[in-house]
């Protein structure tokens, strides 16, 4: 995971003005104690203000005179019964020193000393109070990280920040609090079909590996190709369902056919293993296309084994298209359906769609089938392929089945209403 970066602290403070200690004084010494706004003006005394003059203080900070700066402060610093007032001009001064010496530990506890002064503006404190979390996360002090965020957020609003301390609590190794959060935020956002980001889909991710919990990472991919769909969510996603404990290798053709219509590209094994399982299956026309679009775009090469099974499909499915006719007729003569879905789902191969999703219809209502949801699966998929989004929802969404089975049913859901067709992300570019 990247890790959130704050603005460069020096960059923050310098605009937010580190050097206004002498400014302060410039403006609030008033010797003789004028009331502003009906109110008594807070000022330093006269016998301390020769050591806070701004006009002496400002150009030793621009000439970075930091030590004569300091002595100066300190003579103030050691006169009794300083006011509130006179207290914070000093330590305000301070922090410019302590900014342009690059001393972390002094620059932490006046930035802490003004925060807390309850002296700024409301939109100042909130600024240094954002500096001090930079600063805090530099130090890896993720508590003060999350304290400061979270007062930065009470003051500003900004609606950034919740994700930023999400981002802090991951890296503090909070990774159990981390998912939960996560997993409860992706439930709202499918229910409100509000996107929820890449970064944290990513992240969620990224703590449920962490925590070896497989179901949640599997969870998090679901949500990447929900929103974010890309070639390598979408093999992973599919890769770790053959990988679950109760997933029945019946089902490997229906992944590999999702995967070629979810994606840009198979690897060379993904067109192969299809082509195999579709010969021996008796889907020899989907079996000689898979094959051939895998060797047109340079991905499977023709090496001895490609030839011989290239040879075979294609006889196989040119004897498959020749006997189609008579097919259809054994196949309504059989005790079951398993032949009228089989031949359905040829005809849908072949893109005669209404044609095969008939046959398909007609087999299980005939019935008989070895496993009558396999079989809705399918006619699901065809409706998907025909491009009949609504008819393969409603047949989609009664699939049921441990087995990978109800898996693919929803996957197929998440491809017909994906926001766009899957995209080569850069990591996939790479390699």
């Amino acid at each position: 995971m990247t890790q959130y970066r704050f603005a460069r602290i020096g960059l923050l403070l310098a605009a937010i003005g580190l050097g206004a200690g002498p400014a302060l004084v410039q403006t609030a010494h008033a010797q003789d104690k004028k009331e502003i706004a009906g109110a008594q003006q807070e000022t330093v005394r006269k016998e301390m203000y020769k050591f806070l003059d701004g006009k002496v203080l400002t150009p030793l900070l621009e000439g970075k005179k930091y030590a004569e700066v300091t002595a100066l402060l300190d003579q103030a610093d050691a006169m009794p019964n300083k006011t509130g007032y006179e207290q914070y001009v000093i330590n305000r001064t301070r922090l410019a020193v302590a900014f342009g010496t690059n001393d972390r530990a002094k620059l932490i506890e006046m930035l802490e000393y003004a925060t807390a002064s309850g002296r700024m503006e409301k939109e100042e404190a909130a600024r240094f109070t954002q500096a001090l979390a930079g600063y805090y996360q530099e130090d890896k002090n993720w508590p003060k990280v999350i304290e400061k965020l979270t007062k930065y957020h009470q003051m500003s609003g900004d609606p950034k920040v919740p994700r930023q301390i999400m981002r802090i609590r991951f890296e503090a190794g909070d990774y159990k609090g981390v998912q939960a959060d996560l997993l409860k935020q992706l439930d709202e956002s499918i229910k409100s079909n509000k996107p929820m980001t890449r970064d944290d889909l990513h992240m969620l991710a990224d703590a449920s590996h962490r925590l070896k919990d497989k179901a949640a990472y599997l969870t998090a991919l679901e949500g990447l190709v929900r929103w974010h769909p890309r070639d390598s969510y979408w093999s992973d996603m599919l890769y770790r369902t053959r990988g679950k404990e109760n997933y029945s290798t019946r089902f490997s053709a229906d992944i590999v056919r999702l995967q070629k219509v979810a994606t840009t590209k198979m690897e060379e094994q993904d067109y192969v293993e299809l082509a195999e399982v579709d010969q021996l299956e008796g889907q020899f026309i989907e079996g000689k296309a898979v094959l051939d679009a895998g060797i047109a775009n340079g991905v499977v090469k023709m090496t001895d084994k490609i030839k011989k099974l290239k040879a075979q499909l294609d006889k196989q499915a040119a004897d498959d298209t020749k006997s189609i006719a008579a097919s259809e007729a054994n196949a309504r003569k059989a005790k079951n359906g398993t032949g009228l879905v089989n031949l359905g789902y040829a005809f849908v191969t072949m893109g005669q769609y209404d044609k095969g999703i008939g046959l398909i219809q007609e087999g299980i209502a005939k019935g008989g089938l070895k496993n009558a949801e396999d079989a809705k699966l399918r006619l699901g998929y065809s409706y998907a392929m025909a491009g009949k989004k609504d008819e393969a929802i409603k047949i989609l969404e009664t699939v049921q089945g441990a087995d990978g089975r109800a898996d693919l049913a929803r996957y197929w859901i998440l491809w017909i209403n994906r926001p766009y067709p899957a995209t080569v992300g850069e990591e996939d570019k790479q390699g």
